[in-house]
């Protein structure tokens, strides 16, 4: 049986590290500056930048509660004029329950500039067989309040009933919070005995919490790369559809001009050098919170153009 979970001590920085430089070949290409320049925050940028894309878990908060410095330096770019939008890896909820979430921590986001990979799915399942064969069930993990019902094709929450992953067309992985080992190997049991499509929504290994790291969609869905004829599809960063969606009339501001902010190096930085746009890491909140971040960026490779403690 495919291993699932490891144990909860096992989930830091450096574990999370050697996972994502273990599917480091699944991931977008990119080029990257030969060193990063130190700034004190966003708003020493503000001159340099028309477009900011903001990660949320890691940049505006961890966990519920809203980094400290971030909800006064985002209302200082947009008091300037500047186009700010969140772009996140987290599909549980909608962008309109996101923009609540976001206000009460003190944000003020439109909806339209919440940007989620959960939005990438939907737009590319629009489009898809999936929601044009009106036989198709998807099977979804997600949360009980994730409004399922939003998605543009029929689906079902995924539970603990074994002839529901059997019956369904097809999976959708949008958020892990309440997924279990026993869950997993009713994916991977049914997966083994008729692979069909898997769309990751979230293909985050972990997120950072006020005081663990999570484990997120994607580490549930690479695991799955191992059975034969399962197609995964993953929408949100470091691919490109997120990116696209995101600058969709932009076309006039030159990609210089565009800053990816976030706290991972293979989603949030991989995914806007990728795209052709200028990066900016966080390092005293999120993944490499009180880490030191050098040794990472040695191995890797992956190099922001700024780094900045807190935004």
């Amino acid at each position: 049986m495919i291993k699932t979970y490891p144990h909860p001590s096992e989930i830091n920085t450096a574990w999370a590290f050697e996972h994502y430089q273990t599917i480091r070949h699944t991931l977008p290409k990119a080029s990257f500056p030969q060193t990063s320049q130190w700034v004190e925050g966003l708003t020493d940028l503000m001159d340099d930048f028309d477009v900011f894309l903001l990660d949320a878990f890691g940049v505006l908060n961890v966990g519920q509660t809203s980094i400290k410095t971030a909800p006064a330096a985002v209302s200082a770019l947009q008091l300037a004029g500047k186009k700010v939008m969140v772009l996140t890896n987290g599909a549980s909820l909608p962008a309109s329950e996101s923009k609540k979430k976001f206000k009460c921590m003190g944000f003020d986001f439109d909806a339209d500039h919440i940007i989620a990979s959960r939005n990438a799915l939907c737009n590319a399942l629009a489009h898809s067989f999936g929601a044009q064969n009106t036989n198709a069930l998807w099977g979804v993990m997600a949360r009980p309040d994730s409004q399922l019902h939003e998605l543009p094709a029929a689906s079902i929450a995924l539970g603990d009933d074994g002839a529901l992953f059997d019956k369904v067309s097809g999976f959708i992985l949008l958020g892990a919070s309440y997924w279990t080992q026993h869950r997993q190997q009713l994916l991977v049991r049914s997966l083994i005995k008729k692979p069909r499509p898997v769309w990751v929504g979230n293909p985050d290994l972990v997120a950072p919490n006020e005081h663990h790291l999570s484990l997120e969609p994607g580490y549930f869905a690479h695991q799955l790369s191992q059975i034969n004829e399962v197609s995964l599809h993953f929408f949100g960063k470091p691919f490109a559809n997120i990116f696209q969606l995101a600058c969709q009339g932009l076309e006039d501001t030159p990609r210089h001009r565009i800053l990816m902010v976030g706290d991972t190096l293979h989603t949030d930085i991989l995914g806007g050098a990728a795209y052709g746009i200028k990066t900016a890491l966080i390092t005293g909140h999120g993944l490499f919170a009180k880490q030191n971040i050098t040794p990472y960026i040695t191995q890797s490779g992956i190099v922001p153009d700024y780094m900045m403690v807190s935004p």
